[in-house]
């Protein structure tokens, strides 16, 4: 089977399109979400599940957006000590990520063994590239240029990516988040996606709901047709 990636700002309605999709394919579909929002998460290690009530204890707000916008990181100077404290966090911080990322991989490649067609809601490597893994050149703390080593080169990327797609102006109004500059940065950095990922579709969401998740359904659905035809199990594939 195959996996299929749906990615987009926040606004760009991945979550209802993917859970909309196993009622217009006739095969088996396993969602899994695969961003850093441990509230919309349908899958995570005990380990995360503990850091997750553990900020809740201390009234912490959730994380719900994602990576931040490069163009607003800035180095703060730090006294030895902070910065120790600091490199030790991020450490910990690094490792419970990448077991969490890789923890839902082979998530997917058990489901995927098993005959479904799984459906990321969002994407690991299109969340981080901008973040992690583009501009190899550019300085980065370690943490971050381990990481983007990991998802450039180890990490596997999804048979299909759909980027939904929209003007900022519209994700904003829909969520209200960030600013109209960060959403159109946000959205070039996933049209960037379109040179690295082999295959990539874009859908305009701007527009009523039921176009969007029958336009996905058809591209997800002749994509899944294609390569069981070029596996030579078309014939196994349901009408």
């Amino acid at each position: 089977m195959i996996t299929v990636a749906l990615i987009g700002p926040d606004g760009a309605g991945k979550t209802t399109v993917g859970r909309l999709l196993a009622q217009r394919i006739p095969v088996p579909i396993k969602y899994v979400y695969m961003g850093i929002n441990l509230e919309s998460s349908n899958h995570m290690l005990p380990t995360t599940r503990l850091i997750r009530a553990l900020k809740r204890a201390r009234g912490v707000a959730p994380d719900t957006a994602g990576p931040r916008d490069p163009k607003t990181i800035g180095r703060r100077r730090k006294g030895l000590l902070r910065r120790a404290a600091a490199g030790a966090r991020s450490t910990v911080s690094l490792i419970n990520r990448m077991s969490e990322e890789w923890f839902r991989q082979i998530l997917a490649w058990n489901y995927r063994r098993g005959g479904n067609i799984v459906v990321f809601d969002r994407h690991y490597f299109a969340d981080y590239y901008a973040y992690d893994i583009a501009n190899p050149g550019q300085e980065k703390p370690l943490t971050r240029r381990v990481h983007g080593f990991m998802l450039d080169k180890l990490y596997p990327r999804p048979d299909l990516t759909i980027y939904l797609d929209a003007p900022a102006e519209v994700l904003f109004a829909r969520k209200g988040e960030g600013t109209i500059e960060s959403l159109e940065r946000r959205r070039q950095s996933y049209l960037q996606m379109a040179d690295v990922l082999e295959h990539f579709e874009v859908v305009n969401v701007d527009r009523p709901l039921e176009e969007v998740a029958s336009d996905v359904a058809g591209l997800v659905y002749g994509f899944y047709r294609r390569k069981a035809a070029a596996a030579g199990r078309l014939g196994d594939a349901p009408n």
